[in-house]
C-alpha cells in the first residue's frame, strides 16, 4: 500500500512522526474551527488538508507551537 504523501516528504518539513501528528492535528482542529465558524463546505477532510499543507511545504513544526501537553 503506497501511502501519499510519502512519509519521508513529510518528515523533510517535520523532524519526526510524533511531532508529525501534533503539527497536522493542531492545524486540522484550526482549520475545522475555521470552517465551522464561517460556515464553509470542506471538500476534504481537515486531516488531509493539514497533510497536504505539510506535503506542500506551507506548514512545518515552526509554524505551529508544538509543546507538549501534560
Amino acid at each position: 500500500m503506497m501511502l501519499y504523501p510519502a512519509m519521508n516528504k513529510l518528515t523533510s518539513y517535520v523532524p519526526n512522526r510524533y511531532m508529525l501528528v501534533n503539527v497536522v492535528a493542531r492545524r486540522a482542529r484550526q482549520i475545522a474551527e475555521a470552517a465551522e465558524e464561517t460556515g464553509e463546505h470542506l471538500t476534504e477532510k481537515p486531516v488531509t488538508l493539514a497533510i497536504n499543507e505539510v506535503a506542500e511545504g506551507k506548514l512545518d513544526a515552526t509554524h505551529m507551537n508544538v509543546v507538549a501537553e501534560i
